[in-house]
């Protein structure tokens, strides 16, 4: 199945994301490269500029979000993938307030699905769904 313009555009950011963690270019180099060959509106592809951008921005913050929330877990134990997965589930959900909650959680269990493991879904859908809870009793 053709994922949706969207979602696509997230896959994108992902990989960029994830390639500059492997130390092969920085994320915005990575991601021209993975655009090259790909057909996103106008829109979509502002949209994956501004989800890169904030997702790096807000790296630190995000990092210390995921330190809270994944209770017994060291940061540097989470899967890469997972752990970029979840910068931009988090980035999304407090940096970008016309993403529907709902829609930012599903989008990144997709994701995990996608692109790391089964049990990684259910990892990152714990770990956004507690961050919810303590925004919505904040």
């Amino acid at each position: 199945m053709k994922s949706s313009p969207r979602r696509l555009a997230r896959e994108l950011v992902l990989q960029a994301l994830y390639a500059c963690e492997h130390g092969e270019d920085g994320p915005e180099t990575a991601f021209k490269k993975l655009i090259a060959d790909e057909h996103l509106s106008e829109r979509n592809l502002d949209y994956a500029r501004a989800l890169l951008r904030l997702v790096q921005e807000n790296r630190e913050w995000a990092d210390e979000q995921i330190r809270v929330l994944a209770e017994n877990w060291a940061l540097e134990r989470i899967a890469a993938i997972d752990r970029t997965i979840l910068r931009m589930g988090l980035t999304e959900l407090e940096k970008m307030p016309d993403i529907p909650v709902k829609v930012a959680l599903n989008e990144s269990i997709e994701l995990a699905k996608k692109f790391s493991t089964g049990e990684s879904s259910k990892f990152i859908n714990g770990i956004l769904d507690n961050y919810v809870s303590r925004m919505e009793n904040s």
